[in-house]
């Protein structure tokens, strides 16, 4: 959680973002279906005429004030990972294929959540902040001591009604998404630590 972190640690969180970013990118460009949070987004775009990106960038500001009554503390990683992610968005979705095809909408969904779960494996390794919307879902776990995955599923179910009710596309990628983020993250979570496992191993041993 240092605000001054080393420079790899900084880099690693940064191409996590723009790597999460550019999965969440994928799925709004797919049009079959958001995340839930990306439903709200869209929504907000819809009924404010500003753009995905910049509306995801509000809500991750909203969120933040939300801290603020448990008692959280943002790290620089959940600064950048509100503008980071924010701004890869909008950079990415006019750029990105809109495919008419559903078997290459399903893929690049499919594309996109295993970017996603790359991303968060990246930027969560790097510890130097929880993003916005989970640092709020923990937050107020600690707090209540309700499970965590009670609060993520009341949560998440509240925004993508919201977000569906404001015009947000809910579709198939929603429910794929919902489905395999879990284990796309814990896997690719699994990977980094192994990663880091044996770099580790070879700095400690001169020979290798």
């Amino acid at each position: 959680m240092s605000i001054r972190p080393k420079f790899s640690t900084l880099t690693i969180l940064i191409i996590g973002e723009v790597i999460f970013g550019l999965g969440d990118a994928l799925l709004i460009s797919a049009e079959i279906g958001n995340t839930p949070w990306t439903v709200l987004a869209e929504g907000i775009s819809i009924i404010t005429g500003i753009t995905v990106g910049q509306a995801t960038f509000v809500v991750s500001i909203v969120v933040l004030f939300l801290w603020i009554p448990i008692r959280e503390i943002p790290g620089i990683g959940t600064i950048l990972n509100a503008i980071i992610i924010a701004v890869t968005i909008d950079i990415m979705v006019p750029i990105l294929p809109t495919p008419e095809n559903l078997f290459i909408q399903i893929l690049q969904v499919f594309s996109g959540i295993i970017l996603i779960g790359i991303g968060s494996s990246m930027y969560l390794t790097a510890n130097l902040g929880p993003g916005p919307r989970d640092g709020w879902m923990t937050g107020i776990q600690k707090v209540t001591g309700i499970p965590i995955g009670r609060i993520r599923i009341t949560i998440e179910v509240s925004v993508l009604v919201i977000g569906t009710v404001l015009g947000g596309n809910l579709g198939l990628g929603t429910v794929l998404f919902a489905i395999t983020i879990g284990r796309t993250v814990a896997v690719c979570l699994a990977i980094s630590e192994r990663i880091g496992s044996t770099q580790n191993g070879a700095n400690l041993n001169p020979n290798k």
